[in-house]
């Protein structure tokens, strides 16, 4: 299923959708089409296919990184995984947001907070009109609610990640109420709720890849239950995914063969994608359906040429060194020697590589020299970035497409400077694996994780899906993409499974929380995996003693327990007053 915002999005669709100008309820409408001309079926799904067009984060407000729906600044970059990357000085938001130094007055949080409540009331439009609709079945009316309700606690888990004190809003609560003024409470049960219903309501399959089924639903709750800590509540749902669940598309969950075809656009939608932010590209939507909260984030070379944000750290990288027996990680000491790089080198300076026993899920995370970046050639390094004395010299690769996907998955109309059909991946079956070997330490049962634990790394351990040489051109003795695969790996792979038996919770507990980052790097879950595991100050202080060696404007900076959430938008908290004067809503942390 495709979102055209143009077509289908807030301003075209209805005087029901609220742009959020300045608050997440307290604006006119900007729709064109009456309630009575939006009040049937038809109506209906196309309010429906706008809340789902708002995954993205970008809606009638600033949009961009600030909104994104990956979350590389809030939680790829303030979870240690990466540094802003571009040059000192440009965009000065995210460098507040790495350097835990933010204010209540910084754009981006505002960007965040009315493009996750334009969902939610995009989410709530739907079961106000569809209450009207005389053309509507029970049954239609039941699954649009429960998509409606899938959507709207998707939205609001966001923002609770994000901020935990956030005002819960439904269907009652509009501007024309008068209630719009709502306190914010760190409840959790309505989310819960919403979840439960969507869960219990919708299909196990749908007609369109992209709508959330009902496992979708249950993934999802269980997630929440992870945050919540009820880990018992959790495990039978997480059990219930991994042998019963499939996609929207009627594909049994499982790991794709390939690692890196869960960020390909050709290979998008399959069995490893339990719910996706969907993307496409020449649709007539000038590039805004392609995931443009991303489109920064490319090297400085190849195809794109633009703009070096989202830079992998070296303590990221670390992390994917291997024991040369075991092919394990070392789980308490990977950052006492670096993964050789290039920094302070030039293209043509002499190299020698890192020779040490690597992870592969390191080079299809992290452009790094000497490597082949998918088919765009070998990476050199300092030349495919911006400001490498300040942002070292990777490059983030989950992102990026193959220069052969060129036209069929890119837009290079006038969204600058590319668009891509790459889905985002909101939480997909790896993910699931993970949760369930924390759930089942949690509640006793080492081994369980231990296989769940296996399982993704068994799937990285598959030559199948390493990184390899490019063939040698004999005219240059180089190695030459448009040759292909040369069957040589790219670097000194090694990687194992967890052969011995867990007996300590501990151990166990470091060993899932260390694979959640070398599975899932890059993809904007670290921070929010620190704060609820409770161990958010321990790893971001530790990093930044590294990195501060590395990156001269993080010297200084120290992590504190009031930075675990982010400060709620002041100009919200001052709407929040209404005539009264008085604030509903409190500052995180005042």
């Amino acid at each position: 299923m495709k979102y055209f915002k143009p077509l289908l999005g807030l301003a075209a669709l209805t005087g029901l959708f609220y742009s959020c100008n300045r608050s997440f309820l307290n604006s006119s409408p900007l729709g064109s089409l009456s309630t009575a001309q939006v009040a049937n079926k038809q109506g209906v799904e196309g309010l429906l296919i706008g809340a789902y067009s708002l995954l993205d984060g970008q809606g009638a407000v600033q949009g961009g990184p600030a909104s994104s729906e990956s979350n590389w600044i809030y939680g790829s970059i303030c979870g240690t995984e990466a540094y802003k990357g571009s040059v000192v000085g440009d965009i000065p938001e995210i460098t507040e947001f790495e350097t835990f130094q933010s204010t209540a007055t910084n754009d981006f949080l505002e960007a965040k907070w009315q493009a996750l409540y334009e969902g939610i009331q995009s989410a709530n439009d739907v079961i106000r009109i569809m209450r009207l609709a005389k053309d509507m079945t029970l049954s239609d009316t039941v699954e649009a609610r429960a998509e409606a309700l899938f959507l709207r606690a998707f939205y609001h888990f966001e923002a609770k990640k994000m901020w935990n004190n956030i005002p819960y809003i439904d269907e009652t609560i509009t501007y024309a109420s008068g209630n719009y003024h709502v306190p914010n409470d760190t409840a959790w049960n309505r989310i819960e709720n919403d979840f439960i219903y969507a869960m219990n309501n919708l299909p196990a399959t749908q007609p369109n890849v992209g709508r959330a089924n009902k496992y979708a639903a249950e993934a999802f709750l269980a997630k929440v239950y992870m945050f919540e800590r009820k880990f018992t509540v959790a495990k039978p749902l997480l059990e219930d995914l991994i042998n019963n669940g499939v996609t929207a598309g009627g594909l049994h969950y499982a790991l794709l063969v390939h690692f890196h075809d869960n960020f390909d656009p050709a290979t998008k939608n399959g069995s490893e994608s339990v719910f996706a932010a969907q993307m496409s590209v020449n649709d007539g939507s000038l590039g805004a359906n392609g995931n443009p909260g991303d489109v920064n984030n490319f090297p400085m070379v190849g195809p794109v040429g633009c703009c070096s944000f989202f830079r992998p750290s070296q303590y990221l990288v670390n992390h994917f060194k291997t024991d040369p027996v075991t092919g394990l990680p070392d789980l308490d000491n990977f950052n006492d020697s670096d993964v050789k790089n290039d920094e302070g080198l030039t293209p043509d300076s002499p190299f020698v590589a890192y020779a040490g026993t690597l992870d592969p899920r390191l080079d299809w995370t992290v452009g790094r020299r000497g490597i082949p970046y998918l088919d765009w050639g070998i990476y050199t390094g300092s030349n495919w970035v911006r400001d490498q004395t300040d942002y070292g010299p990777y490059s983030a690769k989950k992102n990026a497409f193959y220069i052969s996907e060129q036209q069929a998955y890119t837009d290079n109309s006038n969204w600058a400077p590319v668009s891509t059909a790459t889905n985002f991946n909101l939480i997909r079956f790896a993910d699931v694996l993970l949760l369930a070997a924390e759930a089942e330490i949690e509640t006793g049962n080492l081994e369980n994780a231990r296989g769940y634990v296996n399982q993704v790394r068994q799937r990285a351990a598959d030559p199948m899906g390493w990184v390899y040489q490019y063939n040698i051109n004999p005219a240059t003795g180089s190695q030459d993409p448009a040759l292909g695969n040369s069957g040589v790996p790219a670097a000194n792979y090694k990687i194992g499974s967890y052969t011995q038996t867990w007996t300590d919770p501990a151990l166990a507990r470091k060993a899932v929380r260390y694979e959640r980052m070398l599975e899932l790097g890059m993809e904007g879950h670290r921070f929010f995996d620190l704060v609820r595991w409770g161990i958010a100050q321990t790893e971001i202080n530790n990093y930044l003693k590294q990195e501060q060696t590395l990156r001269n404007y993080l010297v200084g900076v120290t992590f504190m327990p009031c930075n675990e959430y982010f400060l709620i938008p002041q100009t919200e908290i001052d709407l929040s007053a209404g005539i009264s004067g008085i604030p509903m809503m409190n500052q995180n942390c005042y």
